[in-house]
């Protein structure tokens, strides 16, 4: 039996009023998806939203190059590292580019990229490479599903990751290292998402209504929320706000999992000041969502 975390959130320190962008971090955001069918370029620019909204000094979006100067429309804050792609317009990146990747703080990699669907699993591979720059890293949507269907996780270090799984994502993983659990069942959550992350050796955010963060030896229960949040991009947010508090508590002894905590907290958080300002239960945007966020920050140092 797994104990559930009842410990208070650590604060969050004071920002340096002296600081500048360089001091506050920077963050590599990878995703997106150049398929003709089937393209995704909002995934990886809400992220990349939430991270500034929380506070990041810098944001590096890594898109495909062929949706890549859409991507930086949508957040023009943020500087571009283009992904290459092969003949089906799926992501790779040569030394070059993930040199230029891992010149950050932590990265966020999965959003929007798709399915992983030609049989060298380009995907996969691109996610594996990124966990391997040896940076702290969030696994997020498609990421996560490649590293399954790569049959990756296993062979990879995840010690420095958080893997952000639906339900439906934490499943497909969960099968694949042999874990019957129910992540719908909400008194089975807690243990669902200790039990996968003891197995990977990682911290996992098993999202939804309560959602947990656990370390494989503890899983915290977050009691804050909204049925408001149930909308496209709400999970892409909340990737680039726990990648954005890495980069910025990097000096401080935060651990990923309370980092973790902190990041659903306030995101869950935001999600009911949203609704109490609308007086609404749907109808949310996730860029508005990420505009919430910097109050919610300031009221957690």
């Amino acid at each position: 039996m797994i104990p559930e975390d009842t410990t208070e959130l650590p604060r969050l320190p004071n920002r340096d009023p002296n600081g500048h962008k360089g001091t506050f971090g920077t963050l590599s955001i990878v995703g997106g998806c150049a398929l003709h069918e089937s393209p995704m370029i909002g995934a990886p620019t809400l992220a990349a939203l939430a991270a500034f909204r929380t506070g990041c000094g810098l944001v590096r979006l890594a898109m495909p190059t062929p949706i890549l100067i859409a991507g930086l429309s949508l957040e023009p804050s943020a500087t571009g590292i283009g992904l290459g792609v092969d003949d089906e317009r799926n992501p790779i990146a040569g030394s070059d580019t993930l040199n230029l990747i891992g010149d950050a703080d932590a990265i966020v990699v999965g959003p929007g990229f798709g399915s992983d669907r030609a049989r060298n699993r380009p995907i996969a591979h691109l996610v594996s490479d990124c966990i391997g720059l040896g940076l702290p890293t969030v696994v997020d949507a498609d990421g996560l599903n490649a590293l399954v269907t790569g049959e990756m996780l296993a062979r990879i270090d995840l010690a420095r990751c958080v893997l952000t799984p639906h339900p439906g994502e934490f499943v497909r993983l969960a099968k694949a290292r042999g874990i019957a659990a129910d992540p719908t069942d909400e008194s089975e959550r807690p243990g669902a998402a200790a039990a996968l992350a003891h197995s990977l050796g990682c911290v996992v955010v098993l999202k939804g209504a309560h959602t947990v963060v656990s370390d494989g030896t503890k899983s915290w229960v977050c009691d804050h929320g909204h049925a408001c949040m149930a909308t496209a991009g709400t999970g892409d947010v909340l990737a680039g706000l726990i990648g954005s508090l890495i980069v910025q508590l990097r000096e401080f002894d935060f651990s990923l999992y309370d980092i973790a905590r902190l990041g659903v907290q306030t995101h869950a958080t935001a999600g009911e000041r949203w609704s109490k300002r609308h007086q609404a239960d749907a109808g949310m945007f996730a860029r508005e969502l990420a505009d919430e966020l910097p109050k919610v920050i300031s009221e957690l140092r």
